[in-house]
């Protein structure tokens, strides 16, 4: 016969007794009350008969031999007038095993399903051995440790929706006796208890397995709080922080609604509303989507919603309700655009409910059905008890949307580096400390100093030559264009103005061929605008021209309103070169970093600068050492020539051909750096560093002394310094870079043609090795690079 008591660890062994009910009715049985009185002897007779139900039994098959007289001792208790609506049982505790049950729970049980297993929910398996410890003491200690934790079942009904019932216990009928083996709980173990809930082993210590016996049974009153617990539910959702994946989210969201409705077949949506533009958008990345938008990414408010639907979400902030689609869709022949995008998704019935705070409106909550009549305005209210959680829940994601965007516009725009982050922080804690205390709050100075600058830059050779011709192809295009159209007018209608713009523009064309100026491009944009442009709407008209003026207009781009085609390339190489170089500075950025933490920012140009500081103060601990520095320039001289060996492998993607020249400035001597609250970036602090900003802003263009030669070149990487040290230093670099086959042995050192205010610099040019791919070994000068990508 199978022990209730079989394959439970607990320090309790449970015995089903009616001793403490027979008790009770033992003070019945002598009741002025003769009915009362003969009632309660019926029942003692009844158990007369039967000593174990007072003495208590362990087999469930008692439970079944005994079931008739078992019903008849609880027959007071489970009255059959309330049977049918009291859900009610009577069990042993912390076990499924229910030996009496009232009508109404029988018939839960019933619709549940055959497969359906009843469970105690809120109670863990690893805490089950303690929380019968806690009850322990309360019986036999008097320490009430307030360990009432609400249980539930959760029970799905006919249509399949999840309800949720309280059970409340009733531990009137109910004793607990210790062993003779159970060890005596002090006042001393108590206080040691309180302070290791979770220590399992300790409780097992002071309350061993089987060291008291439970005698009697429970009553559980039980209350269907479905719809409280759907509330509490959807308040856990939108509190909670847990990652989970978007479709499960959502599909658990929709249960929660579905047992708060009473309804098996209901979706949710939502839809943003966007002030700024009057839309109703998209949520992005939350695996949910909007019935009101109907598959749309967006929408106008006032095309989304008819004008009464529109005043009483966006205005007066109350929810409506379509509990008919199909049938207000045939009565308005589809005009109203709601009832329209719901009929469409074939959507029968619907609620929505404005999700809106003191600032107005933020957003839709979106219910809908494909059965008619089941939303409706009257369950409708049920959504009262819940959108303060979800008006909450919308504040707080549209408070982390703006801290998201904050962060990105000063990751993508106002980059605060993470080397010198910890600084910025400081200050403003003193910033905010200084408000809240009511002193002036003033963002002080963020300075560096003693720190060592390194700057380098790959820069697109001839660029403004390069972008000057695009410019001059695509105006003698156009120009060309416009002159084939006046001389096809002239044909067909002698007129001797056409005959002068011709003249016009080969005189254009003739400026352009000969001697391109900087506002020859704004002169030649003017005529096209306020001269031939009204011409041609007129000559649009005569056949003849209509194809030459539509082909003329669809060359010309939308944005820039001129011809760009050329100009187009040069703008598309440019800013792909800078992408691709930036992209691969960034990503070795990260290398460096952690050799040694560093100051670090690049800017695109026409091309790409970098500048970087390292230095005890930057890293905020006493552990810089010039090793580091060196390590830094030797990093950053390799870098550059792969960055210039990864462009010329790429070179041939791109729309035109442009050439690359690098150079690095080397400053031997420790500076002093600021942040510039106006322009946002940091700059060199004090009049004699501000020779070093002199010299990185004019080197590139720098002519070596006595020539007319650039000192950067295409093929070689330039070192420009001063100092006979640094001199020193660097052939060491090019001598190690040389042994790994990154530079060749042409090595030259040049001096440079005074720049304003400084003299005495010299440079350091040697030619880098090229690979034209990343598997060939083969290694190219820039020269038989050329060869080889041409042949």
């Amino acid at each position: 016969m199978t022990d209730i008591n079989a394959n439970i660890d607990s320090p309790l062994i449970l015995k089903v007794s009616f001793n403490k009910l027979l008790e009770y009715y033992e003070g019945l049985a002598n009741n002025e009350d003769e009915f009362l009185a003969a009632r309660a002897n019926r029942v003692l007779k009844t158990a007369e008969d039967y000593p174990e139900l007072r003495d208590g039994f362990t087999t469930i098959q008692t439970l079944k031999d005994r079931k008739k007289e078992i019903g008849f001792i609880l027959q007071d208790t489970f009255s059959p007038l309330l049977t049918k609506n009291e859900i009610k049982t009577a069990s042993v505790p912390f076990h499924n095993l229910i030996f009496n049950k009232s009508e109404r729970f029988k018939k839960i049980i019933e619709t549940a399903g055959d497969d359906f297993e009843l469970q105690i929910k809120n109670m863990p398996d690893e805490y089950r051995y303690i929380i019968a410890c806690t009850i322990i003491l309360n019986f036999c200690y008097g320490h009430d440790l307030n360990f009432k934790r609400p249980f539930y079942y959760e029970i799905p009904d006919a249509n399949g929706i999840m309800r949720y019932y309280k059970i409340m216990y009733n531990a009137d009928f109910c004793e607990i006796i210790p062993a003779e083996n159970a060890p005596k709980i002090t006042q001393e173990d108590y206080d040691e208890l309180l302070d290791n809930f979770e220590n399992l082993e300790l409780w097992k210590a002071k309350f061993p397995p089987n060291s008291y016996q439970f005698k009697g049974f429970v009553i559980s009153n039980i209350f269907d709080v479905t719809e409280d617990q759907s509330i509490s539910n959807i308040k856990s959702s939108l509190i909670g922080d847990e990652k989970k994946n978007d479709e499960t989210v959502m599909e658990g969201f929709y249960d929660i609604f579905r047992s708060l409705l009473g309804i098996n077949d209901i979706k949710v949506g939502f839809s943003i509303y966007n002030k700024e533009e009057n839309t109703f958008e998209n949520v992005y990345g939350a695996g949910v989507s909007s019935f009101l938008l109907g598959g749309q990414e967006k929408e106008d408010c006032c095309k989304a919603l008819c004008d009464w639907s529109h005043n009483r979400l966006l205005k007066e902030h109350k929810y409506f309700s379509i509990s008919d689609v199909d049938k207000v869709y045939k009565k308005t022949e589809g005009k109203v655009p709601q009832i329209r995008v719901l009929h469409k998704q074939g959507i029968k019935s619907a609620i929505f409910a404005p999700i809106a705070n003191d600032d107005g409106l933020m957003g839709v909550l979106e219910i809908v059905s494909n059965r008619p009549k089941v939303l409706n305005s009257i369950n409708a209210n049920k959504l009262v008890d819940i959108m303060p959680y979800i008006v909450s829940a919308v504040e707080r994601s549209k408070d982390e949307e703006e801290n998201l965007i904050e962060a990105v516009i000063q990751k993508e725009c106002t980059s605060i580096h993470p080397s010198v982050h910890w600084r910025f922080a400081k200050e403003a804690k003193e910033f905010i400390k200084d408000e809240m205390s009511g002193k002036e709050a003033r963002f002080r100075k963020i300075a560096f100093d003693n720190v060592y600058p390194l700057y380098g830059q790959i820069d697109i050779k001839g660029s403004s030559e390069a972008r000057n011709n695009a410019t001059k192809q695509d105006l003698t295009l156009q120009l060309n264009a416009v002159k084939n159209i006046f001389e096809k007018a002239l044909e067909i209608e002698y007129l001797p103005i056409y005959e002068q713009f011709v003249y016009q523009v080969k005189d254009y064309l003739k400026g352009l061929k000969e001697h391109f100026q900087v506002d020859s491009e704004q002169q030649i944009s003017v005529f096209f605008k306020q001269e031939v442009e009204p011409i041609f709407k007129h000559l649009s008209k005569v056949e003849g021209l209509k194809e030459s003026i539509k082909n003329y207009y669809n060359s010309i781009d939308n944005k820039v309103e001129v011809l760009y085609k050329h100009g187009k390339d040069y703008d598309e190489t440019i800013a792909t070169i800078n992408q691709e170089m930036a992209s691969l500075l960034d990503k070795k950025q990260v290398e460096a970093q952690a050799m040694y933490p560093h100051f670090f920012e690049r800017f695109k140009t026409d091309g790409v600068e970098h500048n970087m500081y390292i230095g005890d103060s930057i890293t905020k601990e006493d552990s810089f050492n010039p090793l580091y520095l060196y390590n830094l320039r030797l990093w950053q001289l390799q870098v550059m020539c792969e960055m210039e060996n990864a462009y010329y492998q790429m070179q041939s993607d791109f729309p035109i051909s442009l050439d690359v020249v690098s150079m690095i400035l080397v400053f031997n001597q420790p500076l002093s750096i600021s942040f510039r609250m106006d322009e946002k970036q940091f700059d060199v602090d004090g009049t004699y560093n501000a020779r070093y900003e002199i010299v990185k802003k004019r080197v590139d263009k720098a002519f070596v002394k006595g020539t007319k030669e650039r000192v950067t070149q295409k093929g070689k990487i330039s070192i420009v310094y001063s100092q006979k040290q640094d001199e020193v230093e660097y052939m060491h670099y090019i001598k190690f870079l040389q042994a790994k086959n990154y530079l060749d042995h042409d090595v030259e050192i040049v001096e440079l043609q005074d720049l304003q205010a400084v003299t005495g610099l010299k440079a350091i040019r040697v030619s880098v090795l090229y690979h034209k791919n990343e598997n060939d070994k083969s290694f190219y000068t820039y020269n038989d690079l050329m060869k080889e990508i041409k042949a």
